[in-house]
């Protein structure tokens, strides 16, 4: 009897330090990219020139696309590392570059004190962490879909963009309450500064968490010949599932960076909707995300993941116009926007992970998913934020951008016809 307690005791302890190493890393990555799209307006007017405030924030935002540039090449590189040395390593030491990059922002010198030197620094940074990131959610899906109960492993998927939605909404809270208590002379002058600078102190505590990690089974049942294999000959021999992964990402990223992540910096730019109402919003709307992926998780372990993602393309799609007619210029009409279009991108957010693993053999699951999900994310999901700025603002036409979501939209339901119903597939070859 006591044989059996104390077993099952080891094996709770081993999914809580998976959930909670997996999580924590994966939050903070998210709380670093969410932070620079919320003091966006704060980073433009300190470490680019004020003459021209309209473009110094298109600048921040070019940056902010430009960091995706990097995340094919951390997709492959820790993509690499993750099917060569280890799905626990690759994770650590993306956290850890993650968390660098976040020092580098926040000790950042301003435009007035060294001029272009600290547009240059930003951009440094955000190239860091675009490539940790781009490292940073293949391994974690790879080792967190691994680690799961095949029977449960859509439910376990959800924790993903759940810890990443809580970083998200971390960052958005500070943001809020910071916006609340200090000056826009103190926020301007240091206030913005704190988010990055806890994102680094935070990133050091996951790192030391995912060092304590076991590797999965999966990866150990691996012979050396296998993990030895040529990298480039695999990748060509599932191109097939590297183009459905672009395929099922193609939408999600787009609509998902529109109403999930800069939707209340948008509003506060282009809408003139208060800034701290906006931010509130936000969190309202995030607190709805994370409510509703668990339960697409389990609706996709009971019904099969192609009917979940179906729904959540096609609702997307369907909604994205009467929602964004909405919203006008009040923090209410931010928050259902917001919240209507996120219980709909939850299906096919809460169960990606588990999708994209089960597309790929073990040898090659990491990079596998890793490289082409981030070349889709760095070209349609890191120009989303700057394309509906530019073509909203500067040109006027913001009806064209809404047109191109929901095409890509439409491509990623099509995508769903192409894969295999993968619910329950074992993941250990």
């Amino acid at each position: 009897m006591s044989i059996t307690v104390n077993k099952q005791q080891s094996g709770r302890a081993s999914t809580a330090k998976t959930i909670v190493g997996t999580g924590i890393g994966n939050a903070v990555e998210w709380y670093d990219w969410a932070i620079y799209a919320t003091f966006t307006p704060f980073i433009a007017s300190q470490l680019f020139s004020k003459a021209d405030p309209a473009s110094a924030v298109l600048s921040t935002l070019a940056i902010f696309a430009v960091g995706f540039v990097a995340r094919p090449f951390g997709g492959f590189l820790f993509g690499w590392i993750g099917d060569r040395v280890g799905r626990k390593t690759s994770m650590t030491l993306a956290v850890g570059l993650a968390s660098l990059g976040s020092l580098m922002i926040g000790i950042a010198p301003t435009f007035a004190s060294v001029g272009a030197w600290a547009s240059l620094m930003l951009l440094v940074a955000r190239l860091i962490q675009g490539l940790a990131h781009g490292g940073e959610l293949p391994s974690s899906q790879t080792y967190l879909s691994e680690m799961a109960p095949k029977e449960h492993r859509g439910f376990w998927a959800t924790l993903i963009y759940t810890s990443g939605t809580v970083g998200i909404l971390f960052g958005t809270l500070l943001g809020a309450v910071l916006n609340m208590t200090l000056t826009i002379e103190a926020m301007n002058a240091w206030g913005w500064r704190i988010p990055f600078l806890l994102g680094a102190v935070m990133g050091l505590y996951a790192l030391i968490m995912r060092s304590r990690l076991h590797e999965t089974e999966a990866f150990e049942g691996e012979s050396t010949s296998q993990k030895r294999a040529p990298i480039w000959p695999q990748i060509v021999r599932h191109r097939k599932q590297a183009l459905q992964v672009i395929g099922l990402t193609v939408g999600l990223t787009v609509i998902y960076y529109i109403w999930g992540v800069v939707a209340p910096s948008y509003a506060t730019t282009a809408l003139k909707i208060d800034r701290g109402e906006a931010l509130w919003a936000g969190v309202i709307a995030n607190i709805v995300f994370i409510a509703a992926l668990p339960v697409w998780g389990k609706l996709s372990d009971r019904i099969g993941r192609k009917k979940v993602l179906w729904s959540g393309a096609i609702g997307s799609a369907l909604f994205h116009f009467p929602m964004t007619w909405l919203l006008k210029d009040s923090a209410w009409q931010l928050a259902v926007g917001m919240s209507v279009m996120l219980i709909f991108i939850a299906a096919s957010a809460a169960i990606v992970p588990a999708v994209y693993a089960e597309l790929f053999p073990t040898s090659i699951r990491t990079v596998g998913v890793g490289v082409p999900y981030s070349i889709c994310v760095a070209v349609f999901g890191g120009t989303a934020p700057y394309l509906q700025q530019w073509l909203g603002t500067t040109l006027g036409v913001p009806q064209v951008f809404n047109v191109y979501a929901v095409v890509l939209l439409v491509i990623s339901a099509a995508f769903v016809f192409t894969i295999p119903e993968t619910k329950g597939k074992d993941l250990t070859h």
